[in-house]
């Protein structure tokens, strides 16, 4: 089939939005909303676009696409160069090799698989930092960060859901 230079267009800036998508989310998360202490509790909302694109279209958002997303928040965040990299990639590649698993499974499943992801990544991250800064932080601030990433999981698993069935299906 003999595609036009715009129909072509078209499918490659449809396939490229869960990349983009996710460098929005990484970007929204690091909006101030000048809550005294909230930065160290912000959600970890580019986790949960590559935990969603990592299960249902692989493809569109490859792990290059997730490092790039890491360095960024890297950046915007002030954490250490490569601690969100290496978080985001290590669990993209996890979710990658569970992805069948989770293929057609019930949301609830989808969301405690994304619970147990969101706790490694969390220890992750909090392991890397204190080695980085040769200190621990406190695990209270961590246990938050956790609880408030898989409680708006089901949020933006929904937008991200809805963003795949109507803009994407013809990618």
């Amino acid at each position: 089939m003999n595609l036009t230079f715009w129909q072509r267009l078209d499918l490659i800036v449809r396939g490229i939005t869960p990349f983009v998508l996710t460098l929005m989310l990484v970007v929204l998360g690091q909006v101030p909303l000048h809550i005294p202490g909230f930065a160290e509790v912000a959600p970890l909302l580019p986790l949960m676009a590559v935990y969603h694109w990592a299960i249902y279209r692989p493809e569109l958002l490859p792990g290059v696409a997730v490092f790039f997303a890491g360095i960024l928040q890297d950046a915007l965040s002030g954490m250490p160069f490569g601690v969100n990299t290496l978080v985001f990639v290590v669990m993209h590649m996890v979710v990658m090799g569970q992805s069948t698993f989770f293929l057609g499974k019930s949301f609830l499943i989808v969301w405690l698989g994304f619970a147990m992801v969101a706790a490694v990544a969390t220890i992750m991250t909090w392991t890397l930092t204190a080695i980085f800064f040769s200190a621990f932080a406190t695990v209270d601030a961590a246990f938050a960060q956790f609880v408030i990433t898989v409680g708006l999981f089901p949020i933006l698993a929904w937008l991200q859901a809805r963003w795949q069935q109507t803009v994407l299906a013809q990618v």
